[in-house]
């Protein structure tokens, strides 16, 4: 895998010397360093010429250049995205104080219903997948579960879904904290869906009242270090291929890295390494049926960083976090083929947000 700055890319290095400079260096000049091949690589896109455009004409520039990544990979780098690192690296630092609470604590807040969708997810529960079969999924869950915990949190208004939230003594903060970054994230988003709306050749208000309610979930990840050797094993991954189920998938990473992303025309994993200041911007499956797959929702993974060697015949994996935001239209929303995308037909039968999420959750968790 590799990534393409928009503005900049005829210019092009080895991925593995780009990886080593400094964190310090501008992106622009990151994305110039890295090799591609011209069929498949991540757009690097400064989103500040959207946010701050004086016409209409600035702001299709941007769109146009979000839209073009969705189509030709389905992933995008956001750069220059509004949200300040400061607030980021805090988010981690309140999310890793919650994964290091005693299981005891942690279990008293289990995921319960695939309709709420909220809370703490154990090592080993949850096994992503493409398949929707429940029976094929608790096979591949027993052989090869996703080495990861998570905490899942939706909007906290809810007057039928509650978020289930440790006490302030155990994690100071943590709520207010989870809080403030999903309304931050949504505001992103909404921001991200007009930009879609003007490259696809709708009004840019388009997405508005299909979005507003914030049927979003915020998603803290922890992979702990792990023995090579497990991850090794048939079918094994931290977490596998899969595509994701909404509109857009706004993804923190830390820069331990592992994601990989399917080259949608040779159908092999490619990394997608940590950009510093960037977040890892996906379309989902709603968003790909909304636009009869104009834009893809591309299978990704995450497998093991490098390990270090602790025996002449063991190594471990470093320990990584993650923080990925899942953007969903309204719960009812009714997601049936764009005017602008229809083509010569619809290729999916319109179905409601609720029906399809709620759908892959009950299939995915045990």
């Amino acid at each position: 895998m590799a990534f393409r700055n928009i503005s900049n890319c005829g210019r092009w290095g080895r991925l593995g010397h780009a990886l080593k400079r400094s964190q310090t260096r501008s992106l622009a000049t990151l994305a110039e360093d890295v090799k591609s091949d011209a069929a498949f690589s991540i757009p690097l896109i400064d989103f500040s010429k959207f946010r701050t455009a004086a016409s209409q004409a600035e702001k299709r520039r941007t769109a146009d250049d979000i839209v073009r990544g969705f189509k030709e990979v389905g992933f995008i780098y956001l750069n220059k995205h509004g949200i300040s690192d400061d607030t980021v690296q805090h988010t981690f630092k309140k999310s890793a104080e919650f994964f290091r609470l005693p299981m005891e604590a942690k279990s008293q807040l289990a995921w319960e219903d695939p309709r709420a969708n909220r809370g703490y997810v154990q090592i080993g529960r949850e096994r992503v997948t493409q398949s929707a079969d429940a029976n094929e999924i608790a096979a591949l869950r027993a052989k090869a579960p996703d080495f990861k915990e998570s905490m899942e949190i939706g909007r906290d208004w809810d007057a039928t879904w509650k978020n289930r939230w440790p006490q302030e003594g155990a994690a100071p903060g943590f709520r207010e904290t989870m809080l403030q970054f999903f309304q931050t994230c949504h505001d992103l988003h909404t921001l991200v869906m007009r930009a879609i709306a003007i490259g696809l050749d709708l009004d840019e208000m388009f997405f508005e009242d299909k979005i507003h309610e914030q049927y979003h979930n915020l998603r803290l990840l922890n992979y702990p270090p792990i023995r090579r050797q497990l991850l090794q094993q048939e079918g094994q991954a931290r977490a596998g291929a899969h595509s994701d189920y909404g509109t857009l998938t706004l993804l923190f990473q830390d820069s331990v890295g592992g994601l990989e992303v399917q080259n949608p025309h040779t159908k092999q994993f490619q990394p997608a390494p940590p950009i510093p200041g960037t977040i890892v911007i996906n379309a989902g499956d709603l968003l790909a049926r909304w636009s009869n797959d104009v834009l893809r929702s591309t299978l990704h993974r995450v497998v093991a960083p490098p390990a270090k060697q602790v025996s002449a015949t063991e190594s471990i994996t470093p320990a990584r976090q993650s923080i990925a935001f899942f953007c969903n239209p309204n719960a009812g929303a009714h997601i049936a083929c764009l005017p602008t995308c229809a083509g010569k037909e619809a290729k999916y039968a319109p179905v409601t947000t609720e029906e399809y999420i709620v759908g892959r959750l009950s299939a995915t968790y045990s």
